[in-house]
C-alpha cells in the first residue's frame, strides 16, 4: 500500500469534518458529543501555521484520513511542544496507516524544530495506546474518570516523546 501526505487546504475542511463527525457520533476518540462547525474545527486544525501542520492521508490514492499537529497549550511557553492526532476513515484502520502517519508527523515536527510530542488518548482506545507505545512514546499521565460519552465514564491517558 502506498501512503502519501498532502498539506490540508481550507477547501478540504468539509472532508475532514465528515471524518471527524463519524468519530463524534460513533467513537470515544473525541469527547465532542455533537457535530462541530467548520469554524470550530479550525480552532485546533490549522492551515499554513508555522508550527502546527495538518495533512490529508492518502492510501493508494484514496483519502484515508487526516493527521495534524496542534497546540499543547495556548501559551507561547509551550511552543516547543505539539499535540499529535490521527483520524482514519474506519475502513482504513489496522492497515499500518496510523504507524506511517505517526512517523511522518514526528519527522515534520523535528524539521520544524519542535522538541516534544504529546498524544492524548481516551483510556479505552487500546489500539491508539499500542500505536504510540510502539513508536517510542512514554505514558506520562493517566487521568481517571474525567470524561463521559455514550453513558460510559472514561479515563484519558497522555503519551509523550522527546524528539529534539
Amino acid at each position: 500500500m502506498h501512503i502519501s501526505f498532502t498539506h490540508l487546504t481550507t477547501d478540504q475542511l468539509p472532508e475532514i469534518k465528515a471524518i471527524y463527525d463519524w468519530y463524534i457520533k460513533n467513537a470515544t476518540a473525541t469527547f465532542h458529543t455533537e457535530p462541530i462547525t467548520l469554524e470550530q474545527l479550525q480552532e485546533f486544525i490549522f492551515i499554513d501555521h508555522p508550527l502546527y501542520k495538518s495533512f490529508l492521508i492518502h492510501a493508494d490514492g484514496e483519502l484515508a484520513g487526516y493527521c495534524f499537529l496542534t497546540y499543547h497549550k495556548k501559551r507561547p511557553a509551550y511552543d516547543r511542544t505539539a499535540e499529535i492526532s490521527i483520524y482514519l476513515k474506519p475502513e482504513f484502520a489496522g492497515k499500518g496507516i496510523g504507524k506511517a502517519s505517526l512517523k511522518y508527523l514526528e519527522d515534520v515536527a523535528r524539521e520544524i524544530g519542535l522538541k516534544n510530542l504529546v498524544g492524548v488518548i481516551t483510556g479505552d482506545n487500546t489500539s491508539s495506546m499500542a500505536l504510540f507505545e510502539t513508536a517510542g512514546f512514554l505514558k506520562c499521565a493517566h487521568f481517571k474518570n474525567v470524561g463521559e460519552k455514550f453513558g460510559k465514564v472514561l479515563d484519558v491517558v497522555a503519551y509523550q516523546k522527546e524528539i529534539g
